[in-house]
């Protein structure tokens, strides 16, 4: 696989961190906790106290926000419309599949990412005894448009195409540009509008209009371009414009929820001011 900007591979590195917040927040197990990650928390604490100084939040902020968010629509998904099927896009090390299987024991949970990380993944909760026939890892390369590893040959070999399924990529759509990611959004409208029902969960976060603020989250976003071997892009500036462009894509409806509007509800941290992160609920 060539490495471009729009090269997928290098992005496996940020989920080593990302699985070590979840495991310091008591939201993941121990079968999923990294020594890479952990050195990783480690070394970016001091960058993470100059953040949430300088612009009210930092990335352990914007990831509890939008990761306890995107549960909260899941088990509503799972609860008030009975989908009974989740795809977890670029899983890394997220604990979601553990506790969602762990909530609603029925539930056709399958995890995946690119086949390194899956593979990796895939061992990790076989030692754990966590993989069943109702909690699976498959790679995926959401970039790839031909082969075994396309979304449009994933989905019909992992899940009933007769019943609807939940769609999750949790950090992965800001390591692309927004014509890279489109690509991908069109292509998954077009498999989720075979399958009613259906609904795609993700986030976007937005520039802040202060100046100062701006030039801290893109000097964040060139920092993690240049570990990710990737371009990252912060893609709207507005719920309105976000919500138009999924529009765009092929989705008949799109929520993007703001974490003040979870703040009483959910055990998320607050960011002093406007939030930079939505999750975005298209179906």
């Amino acid at each position: 696989m060539s490495k471009t900007p729009a090269d997928s591979s290098g992005i496996s590195f940020t989920a080593l961190y990302t699985g070590a917040v979840w495991h310091r927040y008591g939201l993941s197990d121990d079968a999923l906790a990294t020594r890479q990650g952990r050195w990783l928390y480690r070394a970016l604490a001091p960058f993470e106290a100059v953040s949430k100084a300088a612009i009210g939040g930092n990335l352990q902020t914007f990831l509890l926000q939008r990761h306890l968010i995107i549960d909260q629509l899941i088990d509503q998904a799972v609860e008030q419309h009975g989908v009974t099927q989740v795809l977890e896009i670029a899983c890394g090390m997220s604990p979601r599949g553990i506790r969602l299987r762990q909530r609603h024991p029925h539930l056709h949970m399958v995890e995946a990412d690119l086949p390194e990380m899956a593979a990796r993944k895939a061992l990790r909760l076989m030692t754990a005894g966590r993989l069943g026939d109702h909690h699976q890892v498959t790679p995926i390369d959401i970039l790839a448009e031909h082969g075994e590893h396309t979304l449009e040959a994933v989905l019909p070999r992992v899940f009933d195409n007769q019943k609807p399924v939940i769609v999750v990529t949790e950090g992965l759509t800001s390591y692309f540009s927004l014509d890279v990611i489109s690509g991908f959004w069109r292509r998954l409208a077009a498999a989720l509008a075979q399958r009613p029902g259906s609904v795609y969960l993700s986030e976007s976060y937005y520039q802040p209009r202060h100046p100062a603020l701006r030039s801290t989250l893109n000097a964040l976003g060139h920092a993690l371009g240049g570990i990710t071997r990737s371009q990252v892009s912060f893609h709207f500036n507005s719920d309105i414009e976000a919500g138009k462009h999924f529009v765009s894509c092929g989705f008949a409806e799109t929520v993007l929820h703001d974490p003040r509007d979870w703040y009483d509800t959910l055990p998320i941290p607050r960011s002093r001011g406007e939030p930079l992160i939505r999750v975005v609920e298209a179906r």
